[in-house]
Formats: structure tokens, C-alpha cells, sequence
């Protein structure tokens, strides 16, 4: 999951005051978080030069597959869970801030409260976001972290990829190799092509002003929930999003989603492409990873599908199904063509039907 959709998600905890304890969230986070496999000091430190080095390794092929060059940049930043935790929340406080304030500014009754009042929303809304962040610190393997007001950088959790590895029964070397491929054809994705963080991230901020809840509307929120959330739970859709969401606003959602498909999409042709050169055992790996994604139950389902992150594993699917069918169609210098402009990108039904994009695009 990216910071860009996590913060459409964080928007529905923020509470009726629109403001957020940061520090209290980053605090709350790193107390609820798992603790990681336990290790020596000497593995921990090789775990690290290890993802260091195969980040390093990856930057060649994938630019050359992929046919995108850019600068190099900073080396990648190997975090323990914690270290994902805090440089996440300060890139939800970045993307977010602006949001909170257009919210404000939009309430029917401007009178901010009291300090007392303020204090105890924003820690409310704080151990909300704290215990997002603390779930999904145990999940993602790697994020190319937008940053909004800040430097971007790729980030990879090496307990998590430690952790999955061992829990699939890969080669280590191959395993972390496999994962900078996807990560790396993020960083060069949003580094090669100019326009596109910053579009994703103004993108972000507007769905996120247009999903923040109402304060005048919260009572027909909640029986919203009430009432929609058995089939929230059931379709495996956006989650708590879905519950919310007008017709206008699954529209935009569905926008941002197919950007997102192309990303995921994307990295994983380019993961996959680059892979049998210099990964030996990535189809052992990826059928591996495959059925790791498939095998989730219980608690954790039900907890992904009000996250969305079941239709996070669509956005993979689907988004390499397009980026596979443009390519047949007109090559990789073809498909490239989707980094010309914003409206270039594929609309939502192009992500289901990849000839009409090239019809759109190329004529």
C-alpha cells in the first residue's frame, strides 16, 4: 500500500474536530506494533548490507527494461518496523495537513473548541492512525515513500522481508533481489517521469478532501456502516470507502485506482521481465508469493477487506494484465507513451480494456 492511499484511508478516522495528535499516532504505532524475528546482531546487519546491495543491483536491469531512466538518487533506507511506522505517519501528516485545513475552513460552525477538547480529539484521532500504521508495519515488504513536503525515498522493512521469507521457504538472495525489482520500478517511475508525484499526490488530496466525513452528516455515516457493512466485508471491494462513497465520488475513486493498477501493475511486468536473468528461482518465488496472498483468513481478511486491501491485490492483477496487452500491441516504447501526460494515464474502464487505451493514444 502506498502513503498516497493510505491516506485516503487515515481520512476515515479522522474524527469531527479535523485535527490529529501526529506524535501521539507515531507513539501509539510504536506500541502496538509486532515485534520482528528475532535475530543477532550480526544477521541484523547482514539482512541490511544484503537489501542494501540488492537495491543497488536492481537500478540496471529495471531501467533497462523498462526502457525509463533517471537519476540514481539516494541508496534505499532498510527500517525496522518502527522506522516504517514514523516515516510514514510524517508523510500522512504531510499529505493530510492541507486537507485538514480545507476542512476547516469548509465547517458550518467554524468555532474550534475548546484546548481541552482538541487535545483529546487529536489524540482520539491520533491512536487511530497509529493503529493503521501498526498493522500495516507488519505487512509491506518495501514502499517507495512519496514524502509530499519532504525527499522521497525508497524504503525497505527488512524484518518483514526477513520474516516472509523464511515463512515461504525462498532463497534469501533471490527473494530480496525479486522485491528491489518491484520496489526499484517504483522509484524509477516517479523520478523518470516528472509530473507524476506530484500529480498522484494532488490527486490524493483532492479524493481525500472530497471522502473526508461531515460532521453535519456523521449520524447517517454510521448507519451507513450499519447497514452496508455485511456486503463491505463480503465483496472484498475498497472497504470502509465503499460505505461512504456517492456515485461522483466511486468515480474518482475509481480514477485514482487506475493509476495506482498501472503502478503495481507495472512493477510486477518489470519484476517478472527482469527476473529470470538474474533471480534463478523467481518462479519458485513468485508461485510461492502468489498463493501467500491467496492463503489470508480469520481476523486478517476481515481486517484487509475493511482496508482495502484486497482490492490492492486486484490492482496487481489487473494493472499487469493492461501493461502486458499495451506492450503486445504497440512494444515498450509504445507503452510508454503513458508517462507523457496526466492524460495519457488510463481511464478506469482502458485498466479493463487496454485496446481502447491504445486507440485513445496512439490512434
Amino acid at each position: 500500500m502506498t502513503s498516497t492511499e493510505m491516506a485516503s484511508q487515515a481520512l476515515n478516522t479522522i474524527g469531527t474536530s479535523g485535527l490529529v495528535d501526529w506524535a501521539f499516532a507515531k507513539a501509539t504505532g510504536r506500541l502496538l506494533v509486532q515485534p520482528g524475528p528475532k535475530v543477532l546482531p550480526r544477521q541484523a546487519a547482514e539482512v541490511v548490507a544484503s537489501l542494501r546491495s540488492a537495491a543497488e543491483r536492481s537500478r540496471g536491469p529495471v531501467a533497462e527494461t523498462a526502457r525509463m531512466h533517471s537519476e540514481s538518487g539516494s541508496p534505499a533506507l532498510i527500517v525496522d518496523r518502527p522506522g516504517w511506522i514514523d516515516a510514514n505517519v510524517d508523510s500522512l501528516q504531510s499529505m493530510l495537513e492541507p486537507v485538514i485545513k480545507a476542512m476547516l475552513a469548509m465547517r458550518k460552525n467554524p468555532a474550534p473548541g475548546s484546548p481541552l477538547m482538541l487535545g483529546v480529539g487529536g489524540k482520539v484521532t491520533g491512536a487511530e492512525v497509529g493503529t493503521l500504521t501498526a498493522f500495516l508495519s507488519s505487512r509491506i515488504l518495501g514502499q517507495y515513500d512519496l514524502a509530499p513536503d519532504g525527499v522521497p525515498r525508497l524504503l525497505l522493512v527488512a524484518p518483514n522481508v526477513l520474516h516472509t521469507e523464511g515463512d515461504l521457504g525462498v532463497d534469501s538472495a533471490d527473494f530480496r533481489l525479486w522485491i528491489c525489482l518491484h520496489e526499484e520500478t517504483h522509484r524509477v517511475q516517479f523520478t523518470a517521469v516528472p509530473w507524476l508525484r506530484q500529480h498522484v499526490i494532488d490527486s490524493a488530496r483532492r479524493l481525500s478532501l472530497d471522502l473526508a466525513p461531515d460532521p453535519e452528516q456523521l449520524g447517517e455515516q454510521i448507519r451507513q456502516i450499519a447497514h452496508n457493512l455485511p456486503d463491505a466485508l463480503r465483496s472484498g471491494g475498497n472497504g470502509l470507502t465503499d460505505i461512504f462513497a456517492t456515485t461522483q465520488q466511486r468515480a474518482e475513486i475509481a480514477k485514482v485506482t487506475a493509476i495506482m493498477s498501472l503502478l503495481e501493475g507495472h512493477a510486477d511486468v518489470v519484476m517478472d521481465d527482469v527476473g529470470p536473468a538474474i533471480v534463478p528461482s523467481v518462479e519458485h518465488i513468485r508461485a510461492k508469493f502468489q498463493q501467500r496472498r491467496q492463503d489470508v483468513t480469520g481476523v486478517d481478511k476481515i481486517l484487509r477487506r475493511l482496508l482495502g486491501l484486497e482490492a490492492k491485490m486486484r490492482q496487481y492483477r489487473d494493472g499487469a494484465v493492461f501493461v502486458r496487452a499495451v506492450t503486445a500491441k504497440v512494444g515498450t516504447d509504445g507503452f510508454n507513451a503513458v508517462w507523457t501526460s496526466p492524460e495519457t494515464l488510463p481511464l478506469p474502464e482502458e485498466i479493463e480494456n487496454p485496446l481502447a487505451w491504445v486507440q485513445r493514444v496512439h490512434g
